[in-house]
């Protein structure tokens, strides 16, 4: 029995960080090239082995993420469609900052966003245009941020903006001339609710009845 509440508890958590792992950035064209930024907003790490992008056509496992491996309480994530390498010199990125080159379902002015965790399931979805009236800000030369906590993970691209040079997301221009902030949100990892913390220690609580029970 102590088992099988152990296995619940670590299935509900690790269900409850997948669900805060969301789309934070992205840029169509521009610089060194495009890229997408992934963020775990939650308060436990979310292991990415099996999980996978791709754009409109909506198939998981087109391009695979399992290299990110671990990703750590509000660590952000990128994938872009040139050399790692390259990318991480062009926005002069430290080797902690885990980018994956050489995707090739690239975006467009306007298309879709989809990330897939290892069972195939839909995580996140963002669709944009490439103007306001269309459906979101046109992401060549500057990436698109969402405006607040609440837009991340919407599905509402109106609700982001272009970024600047010194905004809330600290962006800065690449050696290309391109304007973003890859792998750094302004979204920190939210605390954890009052009711989570005492589902934890009464399961933990359980555990310990029941193997005091069993041994």
């Amino acid at each position: 029995m102590n088992k099988l509440l152990a296995a619940l508890l670590v299935a509900g958590f690790a269900s409850q960080a997948q669900a805060d792992v969301r789309i934070t950035e992205w840029m169509y064209a521009g610089g060194s090239g495009e890229f997408i930024e992934f963020t775990n907003l939650g308060t436990s790490a979310v292991d990415f082995t099996g999980w996978s992008y791709d754009d409109d056509s909506r198939l998981p496992g087109v391009f695979d993420l399992s290299a990110f491996g671990l990703v750590g309480a509000g660590e952000s994530v990128v994938i872009t469609e040139i050399d790692a390498a390259t990318f991480r010199l062009d926005w002069t990125l430290a080797d902690s900052v885990k980018v994956l080159g050489g995707y090739t379902n690239n975006i467009g002015r306007a298309d879709e966003l989809n990330l897939f965790d290892g069972a195939g399931s839909l995580v996140d979805r963002l669709t944009y245009g490439d103007n306001a009236a269309a459906g979101g800000p046109r992401t060549q030369n500057f990436s698109g941020r969402a405006t607040t906590a609440a837009a991340l993970g919407a599905n509402n691209a109106t609700l982001w903006v272009r970024s600047s040079v010194g905004d809330i997301e600290g962006s800065y221009a690449s050696l290309s001339g391109a304007v973003a902030s890859p792998g750094m949100t302004s979204f920190a990892a939210p605390v954890p609710e009052a009711d989570t913390w005492a589902m934890l220690l009464a399961g933990l609580g359980l555990l310990g009845f029941m193997a005091r029970r069993c041994a």
